[in-house]
């Protein structure tokens, strides 16, 4: 060969393999972040101080503690008309009142602290709640107190103050109909006049004396108090957003706050979409009054433009079954393909602390695959679906997926979780899996493959379990996804999807059985789909 030919080969064969070689480091940067997820620290509801947190978490050997402190627990009911004069408010202990900057502060400062563990800093809020009934009629019903969404990824303490939840100065707009309230103040200007006004008095004698009246600062007075009164009930001048008092908003007051941190760079999650909460008061003469929040599956549809939601915790769980909410959502991304991104799952412990949790911090896990050990790295494979969640409810018998990936062409192209494979005319597409356990024992799974809301393969075995799996079942000409889901005894696993494109049509032989694809040298047996 023409060796000024051959030059340029060498130079773009050797090109090519810095590329291969370059991809397969960037893939490798990947390193799991086992992480405790939804957590309370003494700066809100929690028993436990940041330090203690993360000396908790160090000791059950978690990477990350992601925190979501109660951003405002401050409730209140008024009569009307006077409902901010003649009103009764109930506050606990939250992140709003123990300070912004002072709680992103002292986070930082216990991650110095502690730098074996990341500390994300984040809050878990209420955006709106409403009432129903009378107090008078003993039916008095405040919904949605627990309608929580997981804020993280703000840095600043300006903007979690701006994100417009009940309680919040965010929560208020300002505009000419709201200064409107201050009117009352006009009341101010006869009141004065009164005060001073002095009725002139002829004597016998013709003299002219000057007196204030009773009556007039009697009327001065009921004026001034009046209009005292009701600058008090109009404060704070501005308008709630959403009332409290108003019941057919629906998701506007959720969907607004969503938008609100999606603006400022923060991701949502919806906390425990099917947890309830119910809880009745005895007022005595007055009766009771119910608080209460209704399971929301509801809200992964009604909503958009979230991050994700709770997929594992300890609680009904229904959305995350095949064919459910879940999976519909996802099918409607798949159709369009653009603009908004699908809704991912984490798992959630919502941990206290020792006085009002029996679990410890490492029974939910949300296992994330970061390029970054911070809060970047963290947010950005959330939002790029990097990561699965663990119910492990048996010390020390977690499972763990150690792999869950859709390859074609022999293993040169694939994709993981989150991520999207298009085939372009590959016939060999398969899913290769690996799930272990925590303590390396034997440990019988029962493994669950689905494919765009259809179980498309259930297997048994134990643990360490490896298997790849071909689909000829998958419906071709169409963007599909699969996700996994593992139960054991002791323990769970919910993966995030893998979106795949478009297969060719399965060819036959001549019974009329599909042929299989080659798969090439594979290092696992191939496992046909169940029913397929």
């Amino acid at each position: 060969m023409n060796r000024r030919r051959l030059i340029p080969i060498m130079l773009a064969s050797l090109w090519m393999a810095l590329v291969t070689v370059q991809a397969g480091a960037e893939q490798s940067a990947l390193t799991p972040l086992v992480t405790s997820f939804h957590v309370h620290s003494q700066a809100s509801t929690g028993d436990l101080s940041l330090d203690q947190l993360a000396e908790q978490a160090e000791a059950l050997g978690l990477d990350a503690v992601v925190l979501t402190d109660n951003f405002v627990l401050r409730y209140e009911y008024g009569l009307y008309p006077l409902r901010n004069l003649l009103k009764r408010t109930f506050s606990i202990r939250s992140v709003l009142d123990y300070g912004l900057d002072r709680y992103l502060t002292d986070v930082a400062a216990a991650q110095v602290r502690h730098p074996k563990v990341l500390l994300i800093p984040g809050v878990e809020v209420v955006p709106h709640y409403y009432w129903t009934g009378s107090l008078f009629e003993g039916n008095l019903t405040m919904h949605n107190s627990q309608k929580n969404i997981l804020v993280f990824g703000l840095a600043r303490g300006e903007d979690y103050a701006a994100l417009p939840a009940i309680g919040t100065p965010g929560s208020y707009h300002y505009d000419l109909a709201s200064a409107a309230a201050l009117l009352p103040a006009l009341l101010f200007v006869p009141a004065i006049r009164l005060w001073f006004r002095q009725s002139a008095r002829i004597s016998h004698d013709g003299q002219v004396t000057y007196r204030v009246r009773r009556k007039h600062r009697l009327a001065s007075f009921l004026l001034a108090g009046t209009a005292s009164l009701l600058l008090y009930n109009a404060w704070p001048v501005g308008d709630p957003i959403y009332s409290i008092y108003d019941d057919h908003l629906s998701y506007r007051p959720y969907q607004t706050f969503i938008d609100a941190v999606a603006t400022r760079g923060g991701v949502t999650i919806w906390s425990m979409p099917e947890a309830r909460d119910f809880n009745q008061f005895d007022y005595g003469p007055l009766g009771k009054v119910t608080v209460k929040t209704d399971p929301y599956p509801d809200a992964l549809v009604m909503t958009s433009g979230y991050t994700g939601f709770g997929g594992i915790y300890q609680d009904t769980r229904t959305v995350i079954e095949p064919g459910n909410n879940w999976d519909q959502l996802l099918g409607q991304y798949l159709a369009q393909r653009q603009g908004q991104s699908p809704p991912f799952t984490v798992g959630e412990i919502a941990f206290h602390g020792i006085n009002r949790d029996t679990r410890e911090l490492d029974q939910v896990l949300t296992i994330f695959w970061v390029r970054q050990r911070n809060v970047t790295g963290l947010v950005e494979a959330l939002r790029s679906g990097r990561l699965y969640s663990v119910g492990q409810y048996v010390k020390g018998a977690g499972l763990r997926l150690d792999q869950f990936r859709v390859e074609c062409e022999g293993g040169a192209r694939g994709a993981e979780s989150g991520e999207s494979l298009d085939p372009n005319g590959a016939r060999d597409v398969v899913v290769r899996l690996r799930v272990t356990a925590v303590d390396q024992s034997a440990h019988p799974i029962t493994l669950t493959l689905i494919r765009s809301g259809q179980v498309a393969a259930t297997l048994t075995g134990v643990t360490p379990f490896e298997q790849m799996i071909s689909d000829p079942g998958a419906p071709p000409g169409v963007w599909n996804f699969y996700r996994v889901s593992v139960q054991s005894q002791e323990s769970e696993i919910l993966s995030n999807p893998i979106f795949v494109g478009p297969v060719p049509a399965a060819q036959y032989d001549e019974v009329g059985r599909p042929i299989q694809p080659a798969l090439g040298a594979a290092p696992v047996p191939t496992v046909r789909a169940q029913g397929l």
